[in-house]
């Protein structure tokens, strides 16, 4: 059975921070999570930790073994919620096209979900059935955004942070991390007015942009670099903060905090001069562009409902897949049969009426039988509704 144990949107960050996984665990999450679950994927981004999986145990008994297995504090279990079938599959769906995010309609989730449904095909925590969902979801969100063209009208967390700090007139930079979020978020200033912009990683490697005006920094030197900007845009992945309220000058700074858990320690909050934007106040910044891609969005809404019709139309054939496998396994026994005959009886018969024979004894091999079926399920009543599928079969 397919389910999902999500972390609700409204929850106070410093909850979600207790139910988040990052991405250095996400791998020996999946490992632990497969000893209690068949298939299991790990949605975990800065606004979001959601656990899609498929085990035959449903209700209290799987929600404890998977608190269990992370860690997590079983008091917390009312801050999320828990979907089985139908509703965890629509849920899926409404999340990869954005619907379901604090920033709507944002672009990077599609991404997010892909990422997560790789990792855990390189973990082997994916097989049949949750694997052929993330594939229809997958190709959900991509059709979603084609047909909507949400590019013309694009937001993102990145492109907000980057857009409120060019509103304040702010030319120098400061990106700590460069995964898909700081990724992103550098192109958004690549792409408009800047003077500099710093960007810090572990691995100066990691990071190919040739631009006089970027500069890539070592993480452990990232302090000795505050005094040159006037934001930080810091988005890694660490499990603890890494901007500490020491470090830090003694002029106006601008700071948004992308991370789950938090990069900013909480005295950083209490500096006059520091104003400070975690992921829940970013998502409340106005956004002129959310009606409209509201209006779009909802007028391409079919296509979630056509591709969970897909996904649900799988599930039922899947079903028969065993008789289908029967029918196919007949066919090619028949198939052996007459063809060994005639290899045998080829250079004694005629071909050309031997190949008669041999196919119209295939033919009758089905033919007969169908027959036989039909006057049987008369007999018994059930004739209208055989013949209405003899029917399809044949005509």
């Amino acid at each position: 059975m397919i389910q999902l144990i999500g972390v609700r949107h409204n929850v106070e960050l410093n909850i979600r921070e207790k139910l988040s996984i990052i991405s250095k665990r996400l791998e020996r999450s999946l490992d632990s999570l497969r000893e209690v679950c068949d298939e299991v994927v790990i949605l975990s981004t800065c606004n979001r930790t959601e656990i899609y999986f498929n085990s035959p145990y449903e209700d209290d008994r799987i929600i404890d073994e998977i608190f269990a297995k992370l860690g997590w504090d079983k008091n917390l279990v009312e801050h999320t919620f828990y979907l089985k079938e139908n509703k965890a599959i629509e849920h899926l769906m409404n999340v990869v096209c954005g619907f379901d995010s604090i920033i709507f309609g944002e672009e990077q989730i599609l991404g997010q979900v892909k990422n997560a449904y790789d990792i855990s095909l390189k973990s082997r925590t994916i097989r049949s059935e949750l694997s052929r969902l993330f594939q229809i979801a997958i190709s959900c969100g991509k059709k979603f955004r084609f047909k909507s063209q949400l590019y013309k009208v694009p937001v993102s967390s990145s492109s907000i942070v980057v857009n409120e700090g060019r509103k304040r007139g702010i030319k120098n930079f400061m990106i700590l991390g460069f995964g898909e979020v700081g990724s992103l978020t550098s192109k958004y200033i690549l792409s408009g007015d800047y003077e500099k912009l710093y960007i810090v990683v572990r691995d100066k490697d990691n990071v190919d942009i040739k631009n006089e005006k970027v500069k890539i920094i070592n993480f452990k030197d990232r302090a000795d670099y505050y005094k040159y900007v006037d934001c930080i845009i810091s988005c890694t992945s660490a499990p603890h903060t890494v901007i500490a309220k020491e470090d830090l000058p003694n002029k106006e700074m601008l700071i948004f905090d992308l991370a789950v858990p938090r990069d900013v320690d909480e005295d950083v909050y209490d500096l006059s001069n520091v104003e400070v934007y975690d992921i829940d106040k970013i998502g409340h910044i106005n956004d002129e562009n959310h009606s409209k891609r509201k209006v779009v969005m909802n007028k391409n809404r079919y296509i979630i409902d056509e591709h969970i019709n897909e996904f649900l139309n799988w599930q039922t054939i899947r079903q028969i897949t065993p008789y289908i496998v029967k029918i196919k396994d007949k066919g090619e026994d028949i198939y052996k049969s007459r063809y060994t005959t005639f290899k045998n009886k080829k250079e004694t018969k005629d071909n050309e009426k031997l190949v008669e024979i041999m196919l119209k004894s295939t033919s009758n091999a089905y033919i007969n039988k169908a027959i036989e079926v039909l006057k049987e399920e008369y007999l018994e009543g059930r004739g209208e509704e055989c013949l209405r599928i003899i029917e399809k079969i044949f005509y």
